[in-house]
Order: structure tokens, then sequence, then C-alpha cells
């Protein structure tokens, strides 16, 4: 007995939307670590204030 799958137009966009977005979620959250990790690494030179 075979069993055909069928994903409409419609659910199937929503598919493909949800895991792009999960994706790009996945990927911003361990740049956004990545960069905090850098920056503790990093010196920020100072200002020099004269007043």
């Amino acid at each position: 007995m075979h069993h055909l799958l069928y994903i409409d137009p419609g659910s199937g966009s929503y598919l493909v939307q949800v895991l792009v977005g999960a994706a790009l979620g996945v990927v911003m959250f361990f740049k956004n670590i990545k960069m905090y990790i850098l920056s503790l690494f990093r010196r920020t030179p100072k200002k020099d204030d004269d007043e």
C-alpha cells in the first residue's frame, strides 16, 4: 500500500518560513555570543577628556 504525502502550498510555504527563521535565529544567537566573547578580549581605547 502506497501512502502519498501531500503538503498544500500554504502549509509548505509556512513550513519553509519557520525553518528559515529558526536557522537564522540560531545563527544570530551564536553570532551574539561570539561577539560578546571577543569583546572581553579586546581593549577599547580610553577617551581623553581635556576640559
